[in-house]
């Protein structure tokens, strides 16, 4: 029995995160790996790929940093959860609050949908209202109803619940006007993220922060993404913003399970206990919440960031990427199919088919070649273990793929892709 026909048995889909399922890898992609070392991993039968999907963003550094893991054993052999508050997660709340400029407080879980849907909450808690504006092309801000209920992906969510989640455009200030104005004093709470595969247009996120006060609405910034990638005190910072909330996650523990909710302390507050006879928010009472571990790899990752130029070294390396990828595309003679861009420190790549449509055929066949060619790129992901010696084995890859690309663009992408095309996860079918 393979490892995909073991992982289906026993695991819904098989794996914990949708993107990592089959249907979103070649058929040549490795279906389990074993272990991962700075940029690499490794499958069980020990082949080494150069890896651009840091563990789904998740790893900013790289896999198994020494100092960041050894922070993370020494909270193990203090026990790691403890009856009351441990001096870790005083430390680690302590920090944050300090690092992050809109930050007053902070509450750690131990995934972003969590931290995200408790947001939200809080946001309908505070207003008193029921409506949210989210962000439509930003793909994934939680797996809570709230959220999926404004996807394809409907079934199982109750009817009212699909109402109550409203779409508005990135860099488009004027569809959020008229969204607030279609539903007067409805709007809990406005969420996106500062930046996705494009950068805010100027005075887009100013604009949206402007119109959250006029209204009353809460602004909530995701950061999972942007968070300890485009500055180590967040996107908010180098876009010049401040949210009433932003949310953490991925890069913030170099791989380690840690996430938070933060923001101004007259709201997060309504998730406390001391302020008598108040009527209570159950905010977030998780657990594993404040796990030891993943909290020690937090203050870990922020001092490493602090001592080790992280965070310019993924700008540097995803400008040189990203022109390292135009200039082969132009060389194979299929820049007019194959595109990268997006912000450097969090670079995407497009394969357009010949009516310049976005194509999963041919994106499915750069993945195949990639791989067949020692690259894991599902997307493109990038941490500081990325250095000379992987961009010139990506670009060494890249050759060898677009000379396939090349004859699949000229001959049909059937012909040289092996097994089904990937799926988009947001889809309404199997």
């Amino acid at each position: 029995m393979s490892y995909q026909d073991r992982l289906l048995k026993v695991i819904p889909g098989g794996a914990h995160t949708y993107s990592r399922g089959f249907d979103q890898f070649p058929a040549n992609a490795p279906q389990i790996l074993a272990s991962g070392k700075g940029a690499y991993v490794v499958d069980p039968e020990g082949r080494q790929y150069l890896d651009y999907g840091m563990a789904l963003r998740a790893v900013h550094i790289g896999y198994a940093e020494d100092e960041i893991d050894a922070a993370a054993v020494a909270q193990i052999h203090l026990g790691n959860n403890l009856t009351r508050p441990s001096l870790i997660e005083l430390d680690a709340a302590e920090l944050l609050v300090d690092l992050i400029d809109s930050v007053d407080m902070v509450k750690f879980t131990k995934n972003g949908s969590t931290s995200v849907s408790a947001a939200v909450k809080l946001a309908r808690a505070y207003t008193g209202r029921e409506l949210v504006a989210r962000c439509i092309e930003h793909p994934f801000l939680s797996y809570d109803d709230w959220f999926i209920g404004s996807t394809p992906l409907t079934r199982g969510i109750p009817q009212q619940t699909l109402t109550q989640t409203k779409l508005f455009q990135y860099n488009d200030l004027t569809s959020l006007e008229q969204l607030i104005a279609a539903h007067p004093g409805q709007m809990a709470c406005v969420v996106l993220e500062p930046a996705a595969t494009e950068p805010p247009r100027d005075g887009f996120l100013q604009g949206v922060q402007a119109l959250c006060r006029q209204h009353g609405i809460v602004f909530i910034l995701d950061e999972m993404i942007t968070g300890f990638r485009w500055h180590l005190k967040g996107a908010q910072h180098l876009y010049g913003v401040q949210p009433d909330l932003c949310t953490f996650g991925k890069a913030m523990a170099n791989g380690f399970s840690v996430s938070c909710v933060a923001g101004r302390r007259d709201i997060m507050e309504l998730g406390s206990i001391e302020a008598e006879g108040r009527e209570r928010v159950f905010l977030l009472s998780t657990t594993h919440g404040a796990e030891m571990a993943g909290l020690g790899a937090f203050v870990a990752t922020v001092e490493f960031m602090r001592r080790n130029p992280v965070v310019e070294h993924l700008w540097r390396y995803g400008e040189r990427l990203i022109a390292l990828m135009a200039q082969k595309a132009s060389a194979h003679g299929i820049a007019h199919s194959f595109k990268a861009g997006g912000v450097a420190c969090s670079p995407y790549y497009l394969t357009l088919d010949a009516a310049g449509a976005v194509s999963l055929p041919l994106r499915t066949l750069f993945c195949q070649e990639m791989i067949r060619n020692g690259v894991l790129m599902p997307w493109i992901a990038l941490s500081f273990r990325h250095g000379d010696a992987e961009l010139a084995q990506t670009a060494h890859a890249l050759d060898r793929s677009f000379a396939v690309y090349r004859r699949a663009l000229d001959e049909g992408v059937e012909k040289y892709l092996v097994g089904p095309a990937i799926k988009p996860v947001f889809r309404k079918h199997n």
